[in-house]
């Protein structure tokens, strides 16, 4: 949460933060492959029909229950969806549509430029702050702009070849790339499975929880935490960003909410 000046992606942020402390101690730039799912239609809700019809951002789909999150009489004078959809239409606004496009090209542009406008700005901030915590820098050479400006054009069918994630770069990747990297089965980012850290998150959370004058006690929906606890985290549905942040992350964040609330005492005005 310090390396990242606010709360984030729990152990998928300590992960990449430890992995560049330990790259550190014999390089101190490197290359990394951040940014080729953005830029040609690698994440699953390029594909999952939920996600294309939800009509919000697609990563995001969890409105519901982040408004129960809130303290109900915070609730009542903030509407999340609203505001989400008023940022949500503002940026397809701003989606060209070409003569020549297909109805699918249309409509994953759209979701494209959602993707490289907001999802893609908050992993690249994440990955700067987890290197730069530890003086290590990252390189992100398919970010380039001169790439992204070209790949942005190309059709969708051809972009998503075969109607897999990242068809296209699967295609050019083969003639020098062995077939195991080319073709194998895109997986995410590496979290915790280990019924320890849920063990250690949930004790954490538990703490905050007993004391009245917490933070979230106050921020957020006290009698909701309290069931997300006793749950391990099952009564929140759904992946709190992308297909990631579920059960033990989800404790996890909001235990570093509490945690900036406390260090850096913002003032909320309602």
């Amino acid at each position: 949460m310090i390396a990242r000046d606010m709360p984030g992606m729990a152990d998928i942020d300590s992960s990449l933060l430890l992995f560049c402390k330990y790259v550190k101690k014999d390089m101190t730039v490197s290359l990394t492959g951040e940014c080729a799912d953005e830029i040609f239609g690698g994440y699953p809700w390029f594909f999952r029909e939920d996600a294309l019809n939800s009509n919000t951002f697609p990563w995001s789909i969890s409105i519901k229950e982040r408004q129960h999150l809130l303290n109900p009489s915070i609730g009542e004078k903030i509407n999340l969806k609203d505001y989400i959809d008023f940022r949500y239409n503002e940026s397809l606004s701003e989606v060209e549509i070409l003569d020549t496009d297909s109805k699918e090209t249309a409509e994953k542009r759209k979701i494209s430029h959602l993707t490289l406008n907001w999802f893609m700005q908050t992993l690249l901030d994440r990955s700067d702050r987890m290197a730069m915590y530890n003086g290590f820098e990252l390189r992100v050479p398919f970010c380039d702009y001169r790439l992204a400006q070209y790949v942005w054009n190309i059709p969708w069918e051809w972009k998503a070849l075969k109607g897999r994630e990242k068809g296209l770069l699967r295609y050019i990747c083969k003639d020098f790339l062995p077939s195991e990297i080319v073709d194998r089965k895109k997986s995410p980012y590496p979290k915790t499975h280990n019924p320890t850290y849920l063990a250690k998150v949930k004790s954490m959370l538990s703490k905050i929880m007993e004391n009245k004058n917490a933070p979230i006690n106050n921020l957020l929906n006290r009698n909701y935490i309290l069931e997300i606890l006793e749950t391990d985290g099952k009564a929140f549905t759904r992946p709190w960003f992308g297909q990631l942040m579920l059960g033990p992350q989800l404790m996890a964040y909001l235990c570093q909410v509490n945690m900036w609330l406390e260090k850096y005492q913002p003032k909320l005005e309602i």
